[in-house]
């Protein structure tokens, strides 16, 4: 949680690459995944999850032949589907883990709805912008099978103290 424009959505797009591709950095404190792992990235609205979360990790969204110039490299980046409905958004990105094994990544938005969010488990999930309370529970529920999962979410809180907001900070915002 941070202001506008300071790097928080980049920030993201580089951890979900460390995680899917399994290319850590030597200076990377954080978990460490030894084996192909499984995420659901996501924003607001279908065009803020490929304008944003998408072209942080695979590329600019409009332009195929450069997929690959984002956080995950072209040498790690397998394939692709593009999602039905909104032009240039990927539904999902299958990327080589160093193990050899392959990672997959799904690209949501919060105007799915819950209902979406529903069914499989994962290894992590990366909000960017605040979600409802109910989509960040969901969201957090696709990971509880998982010992190691990771859930992190980049966003200003422009909705104030909202209940995710009060999650985090305490009741009165001081945790």
């Amino acid at each position: 949680m941070a202001a506008n424009q300071v790097g928080k959505t980049i920030a993201g797009g580089a951890e979900v690459a460390f995680h899917t591709t399994g290319l850590y950095p030597d200076w990377w404190p954080g978990r460490r995944f030894d084996r192909p792992t499984n995420w659901w990235c996501a924003s607001v609205t279908s065009d803020a999850t490929r304008d944003n979360v998408q072209a942080k990790l695979i590329g600019p969204p409009a332009q195929e032949d450069a997929f690959g110039t984002g956080f995950i490299p072209k040498s790690r980046l397998i394939d692709w589907d593009r999602a039905q409905g909104t032009v240039n958004l990927l539904d999902n990105a299958t990327v080589r883990h160093v193990s050899g094994g392959i990672s997959t990544i799904g690209f949501k938005s919060y105007s799915q709805e819950r209902q979406k969010w529903q069914g499989p488990t994962l290894d992590g999930v990366w909000f960017d912008e605040e979600p409802g309370m109910d989509l960040y529970m969901e969201g957090l529920t696709r990971t509880n099978a998982v010992a190691d999962s990771v859930v992190f979410l980049t966003f200003t809180p422009l909705l104030g103290m909202s209940s995710v907001v009060r999650m985090f900070l305490g009741e009165d915002g001081m945790k």
